[in-house]
């Protein structure tokens, strides 16, 4: 900052606070009349809108001879199985059979249907990558205001370092289970099934179907939580590989941009479905639907 006057410094939280606020209202309003969650698409549009620079100046560098064509298909080839990865991930799921008993009610038969209950393999999504990073952001914090002698100890904390490394793949899985548990709770999962006369075959209902379903979801959030940590730590590994620093790929952004993509594409499909419904009770009609 050139200009340190309080003057300066309003201007400069003012324009800040009144384009964050702009752009909280656009993405109510994409929200509204557009297709997706308006905020997610602008966070996707941040990401993508720098690919091309990063792209542009890694071909410049291969141009120069800095870095090696073979490098650049070995990144290609990574990337297009990373990408591959991470929609089989976001997609996938364990879905557990739900039988619901039969009931009479005066003369009709209700239930006898069989369905599943789908547990996510990465249902924390970008949370658990979140959580960890802003934790090991603290000591390089700290040890800004501290002395030299201070700040070599809590070097190891710095992106790049081994123990920084361990550190933040360990937080990944333990803040993956935390906030899975947070947001899925088996007991009540157990007690709604009971309640409407749903169980899984072979499984007693209440307390046994509850522990059934956590050790599955254990099981199944191992995966995820590897995985999430792999992805955070992967633009790391990629940089000691094959040495592009030019062009930013993994973590957070590339969960984001996925996610966002994936998501969008769903409720495309949906809301084409419903305009083809639509479409078709419209043109048969009410009266058309119980003629014989």
């Amino acid at each position: 900052m050139y200009d340190t006057s309080w003057i300066a410094r309003l201007i400069i939280v003012v324009t800040v606070t009144a384009g964050s606020v702009f752009l909280m209202w656009l993405g109510e309003q994409i929200s509204d009349h557009g297709v997706g969650n308006g905020i997610s698409i602008l966070i996707f549009a941040g990401i993508v809108a720098q690919i091309p620079e990063g792209l542009a100046r890694t071909l410049s560098l291969v141009s120069l001879g800095e870095i090696s064509f073979i490098n650049l298909i070995l990144f290609a080839v990574i990337a297009v199985l990373v990408v591959a990865g991470v929609v089989v991930v976001q997609e996938g799921q364990r879905r557990l059979p739900i039988q619901y008993a039969k009931r009479i009610v005066g003369r009709q038969i209700y239930g006898g249907q069989t369905t599943f209950l789908p547990l996510r393999v990465n249902m924390g999504g970008v949370i658990p990558i979140i959580f960890a990073s802003s934790i090991l952001v603290f000591p390089s914090t700290i040890a800004q205001f501290l002395p030299e002698s201070f700040q070599g100890i809590l070097s190891i904390f710095r992106p790049g370092h081994p123990v920084y490394m361990i550190s933040y793949a360990l937080l990944i899985i333990f803040f993956t289970y935390f906030y899975t548990a947070v947001i899925f709770n088996p007991t009540d999962v157990a007690n709604n099934l009971k309640k409407y006369g749903g169980f899984i075959p072979g499984i007693r209902p209440g307390k046994p179907t509850a522990d059934y379903i956590e050790r599955i979801l254990a099981r199944v959030t191992l995966g995820g939580a590897i995985f999430l940590a792999g992805i955070a730590l992967l633009p790391v590994i990629l940089t000691k590989l094959v040495n592009i620093t030019t062009f930013y790929f993994g973590g957070t952004a590339l969960l984001i941009v996925v996610g966002v993509a994936l998501e969008t594409v769903h409720q495309i499909e949906a809301y084409l479905i419903m305009r083809h419904y639509e479409g078709f009770i419209k043109k048969t009609g009410s009266k058309d639907l119980f003629r014989f």
